[in-house]
């Protein structure tokens, strides 16, 4: 037993110091001039703290993106592909709702608020009711088919929500709120927390909270709220799987799925309530994407799911504290790469960083080595 473990260690060790001799070797070519890094850290140091505020408040709507990744796979081992895509129904959730209610064009700080906090509940629920739907649709008949089933039905449900959001943009009645013709295009999500400043006159009406100090920084408004908003969803999803019933329901399930329904669990409502939970999750970061980055785009959900489904994994599939911890670490990576490195490899090291993790830990950060489950 132990020559066995001898020898895993030593070829991972070779697969270390092969990947680390290939990622020095074309490092340059992606930007990896280590000595111009840190002239440009020394240079400016401000910089980096900078490159972390983005790096996290990016992060922060990834992580909560993974949380639904992580969460439905821990339940049923499958991998909802269609994920990324709620979460971007969640952005044009979000953006109609602020169109239609008027708040797009209002000054008036009560009414954006108002429309803010509605624009959120509907897009949560709303985005909730189509994961759920998905689920009842798509996934519940295959489930105790062969896994290539359920896969590329998953891949297909990704395909379908794409579409429903191509033509979504595409409504000739939402173009003045949208900004742009044609459902390809990218469209303009408003920046209402800038107009929610200077309706109150706060800070002078500048989003940037250091805009009043001699700090070469810029800390928004939006920043803080992402970060925060994102925090809360996070300890709070936490503490309901910890200490409510059906958070126990939940964990029993992922643990053994016949013997929780022997204990007299509902499983169909365990994994429809994860589902349920995980919709919820992806609006909430479809309306804070929207605020964060200013824009719409039909195809947007499947880089964020890319990088989210990364995160989990980083993390540790079916670990809800490994998603945050995968979700932040992409963040800040991406962060750094576009700043200091070249844009156009930033999913290269992403995924390079990956890579080098799941040598040493193949379940993840976080994640645990399991049995098979029943």
């Amino acid at each position: 037993m132990e020559s066995i473990k001898k020898k895993i260690n030593l070829r991972r060790l070779g697969t270390l110091a092969i990947t680390l001799y290939i990622v020095f070797l074309i490092g340059p070519i992606a930007g990896l001039d280590v000595p111009a890094i840190a002239a440009a850290i020394k240079a400016n140091p401000l910089q980096l703290v900078q490159f972390l505020i983005i790096g996290i408040s990016n992060g922060a709507i990834i992580a909560i993106i993974a949380l639904g990744y992580t969460m439905v796979y821990g339940i049923i081992e499958l991998i909802n592909f269609a994920h990324g895509d709620v979460y971007m129904i969640g952005v044009f959730t979000s953006l109609t709702v602020l169109s239609v209610t008027g708040t797009l064009d209002s000054k008036d700080p009560v009414k954006i608020i108002l429309g803010l906090i509605l624009a959120l509940v509907i897009a949560v629920a709303f985005c909730a009711a189509l994961n759920a739907s998905i689920e009842r649709l798509a996934y519940r008949r295959l489930r105790n088919a062969p896994r290539l089933a359920p896969l590329i039905s998953a891949i297909g449900m990704s395909f379908i929500v794409e579409n429903v959001g191509l033509m979504w943009a595409a409504q000739a009645w939402l173009v003045p709120s949208f900004g742009t013709t044609g459902g390809a295009s990218q469209k303009v999500f408003p920046d209402m927390i800038g107009a929610l400043f200077k309706a109150t006159g706060f800070n002078g009406g500048d989003v940037n909270l250091f805009a009043s100090t001699d700090i070469a920084l810029r800390l928004t408004a939006k920043d803080v709220l992402v970060i925060v908003l994102a925090v809360a969803l996070m300890i709070g999803l936490y503490l309901f799987v910890q200490r409510t019933t059906l958070g126990k329901a939940m964990r029993a399930t992922a643990q053994n799925r016949d013997a929780a329904k022997m204990l007299g669990i509902n499983i169909d409502w365990v994994i429809t309530a994860t589902f349920l939970i995980g919709g919820g999750l992806a609006g909430a970061a479809g309306l804070m994407a929207g605020l964060y980055n200013n824009t719409a785009w039909w195809f947007m959900g499947f880089r964020a799911g890319l990088q989210s489904f990364t995160a989990a994994v980083l993390g540790g599939i079916g670990n809800i504290t490994g998603a945050m911890l995968g979700g932040f670490l992409i963040g800040l990576l991406a962060s750094f790469s576009d700043g200091y490195l070249n844009a156009r490899w930033t999913n290269a090291w992403v995924f390079a960083t990956l890579v080098l993790i799941l040598l040493f830990r193949p379940t993840g950060l976080l994640g645990e080595q399991t049995g098979q489950k029943a």
